[in-house]
């Protein structure tokens, strides 16, 4: 079996998620780092791996994976899943996979809000309207996200909206993790993974309200750190305040 082909981006929270679990399975891969500054998930070589024009995209055997929740159950259903990050019983991965719908859908959306108006404020701003348009309109899956961005950033609507997101996702986790360590039956799984990524970019933001009043989701914060695969995906230059990659 070939080693797969992973085209992320260091900073990337879907990018990050799917590193772990190559890290956590001892997974070697190629590096195919993709840089979203220069728009090289827009570039004709990108979209014909990944027509949505976002990373992270596996490639594996002649086979292109996408979609990152997709790609982490891909690695551990092909190559042997040494850190059970999969649930071994059907009702188990149902669990599981309730966990992984809700990351999708809640938290993964809502952390893009302080993600934009923290770090790409400066960049839009700077663009006239039509370059702004443009921009949006070069992205295939997320147009309709810049449209609500736009060149000044999201409305109080959508950042409150956003907040009671991320609030009730902790609110879930504290239940969850009242008497045990991780989300799915007490053992690290994906859905752990999936999430971990979410609290890691509110912490480089410097976004503290989600971890107020919520020492379970903390002490999880911090259990996950601690693992010795957490410095493999998340090495120099992951995080948004980080140096960048240098290139070799």
């Amino acid at each position: 079996m070939s080693a797969p082909e992973l085209y992320h981006n260091d900073k990337s929270t879907c990018s990050q998620k799917v590193r772990l679990v190559l890290a956590e399975n001892n997974i070697a891969y190629k590096d195919r780092h993709i840089d979203l500054s220069a728009e090289e998930n827009l570039s004709a070589a990108y979209l014909a791996i990944n027509p949505n024009g976002v990373v992270p995209a596996l490639v594996h055997d002649g086979v292109t994976i996408i979609e990152s929740t997709v790609i982490c159950e891909y690695l551990c259903e092909v190559f042997p899943d040494g850190a059970g990050l999969m649930p071994r019983t059907p009702a188990g991965r149902a669990y599981l996979r309730a966990w992984l719908r809700y990351i999708d859908e809640v938290p993964s959306m809502a952390v893009r809000v302080p993600t934009f108006e923290v770090i790409k404020a400066a960049r839009f701003a700077a663009m006239s309207d039509a370059e702004y348009e443009a921009f949006a309109n070069r992205n295939p899956l997320r147009r309709d996200f810049f449209e609500r961005l736009a060149r000044t950033g999201f409305s109080e609507r959508d950042k409150a909206s956003a907040e009671k997101q991320l609030t009730q996702t902790v609110q879930r986790m504290e239940r969850a993790l009242s008497d045990v360590e991780y989300l799915v039956d007490g053992a690290y799984s994906l859905a752990d993974i999936c999430l971990f990524p979410v609290f890691q970019r509110l912490d480089d933001l410097g976004v503290t309200w989600p971890f107020e009043r919520s020492a379970a989701t903390v002490a999880w914060y911090e259990r996950i750190k601690a693992r010795p695969a957490y410095a493999q995906a998340f090495y120099s230059g992951s995080l948004f305040f980080d140096p960048p990659r240098v290139a070799a």
